[in-house]
């Protein structure tokens, strides 16, 4: 039988229980967090973005950020469309690497507690972790996509 593409990019079959659990743990502690992150932004999605700040970054790429953020944490917790999700996230969190590494210059980790790009590269990690290893026995990807046969 040929897998549909949904079955190819969601259903992964093969997951111990185990990976299952710190995957499951993995995406709710992150997803939250994004939530959190994004709660602010998905307020204003096309205007959240200071006047005041040095950066004029265009209405739409604002949506897109407050929505990979917002909606890509609640996907994450419930194991939905996952590495469309971590992908929105990992973009996202590109950005913002290269924003606080390259604009301006911050350092990796600042050991006076100041900004750094820290959070922004482990937050684009996890993401590509999620984007190839997918999200799990727990997930409702895992219950849709995953052939029937291989639960």
């Amino acid at each position: 039988m040929a897998k549909t593409f949904a079955q190819s990019l969601l259903g992964r079959p093969g997951y111990s229980n185990g990976v299952s659990l710190v995957l499951l743990i993995l995406r709710v502690v992150v997803g939250i967090a994004f939530m959190y992150h994004g709660w602010g932004k998905i307020q204003q999605p096309l205007s959240w973005n200071s006047p005041e700040s040095p950066l004029a970054i265009p209405a739409i790429f604002q949506l897109l950020a407050a929505v990979s953020e917002f909606g890509g944490g609640i996907a994450l917790v419930l194991g939905l469309v996952t590495p469309i999700a971590a992908f929105g996230i990992a973009v996202t969190m590109a950005v913002a690497v290269y924003m606080h590494a390259v604009i301006f210059k911050q350092p990796f980790v600042d050991m006076a507690g100041g900004p750094s790009f820290e959070l922004a590269l482990v937050y684009l990690a996890i993401a590509l972790v999620l984007m190839v290893i997918g999200p799990g026995k727990y997930s409702i990807d895992y219950r849709l996509f995953t052939p029937k046969a291989r639960h």
